[in-house]
C-alpha cells in the first residue's frame, strides 16, 4: 500500500510549513485553510481514522489536546478562542485516511 501524504510529511518527503514537532506529532499549517489560523495535528504513527485508536493511544490524544492549546497560544488565538476538530470518514469530511486534528480559529467561526 502506497503511503499517504501526511506519512510522506512525518518523513520530510513532501514539504510543509511546520509550527510545532516532537517524538509523536507533527502540526503544520493547512495548504488550503479554512479560517484565519488553520494548523493540521498529525500523529507521526498511521492511524487511518478515530475508529483505529486503540486504548494504548489514550496519552497521544491527551498530548493532541495539550498541543493544540499551546499552538493556539503561539498562533495568538487562545484567549479570543479557537475550535478543535477530527472528522471520521468521507461523509464527515475526512479526505486523508490518517487521523488528524484541525486547530482553526482568528475569526468567529459558524456554529458546527
Amino acid at each position: 500500500m502506497e503511503e499517504c501524504i501526511f506519512c510522506k510529511v512525518v518523513k520530510k518527503e513532501i514539504p510543509a510549513k511546520i509550527v510545532y514537532e516532537d517524538d509523536n506529532l507533527l502540526a503544520l499549517d493547512d495548504i488550503a485553510p479554512k479560517a484565519p489560523v488553520h494548523v493540521l495535528i498529525v500523529p507521526k504513527i498511521h492511524i487511518a481514522t478515530i475508529k483505529e485508536l486503540k486504548p494504548e493511544n489514550k496519552n497521544l490524544i491527551g498530548e493532541i489536546f495539550l498541543i493544540a492549546s499551546k499552538i493556539a497560544a503561539q498562533k495568538g488565538i487562545s484567549e479570543s478562542g479557537y475550535r478543535i476538530l477530527v472528522n471520521k470518514g468521507k461523509d464527515a469530511g475526512q479526505t486523508i485516511d490518517h487521523l488528524h486534528f484541525h486547530v482553526l480559529g482568528g475569526h468567529t467561526l459558524p456554529f458546527a
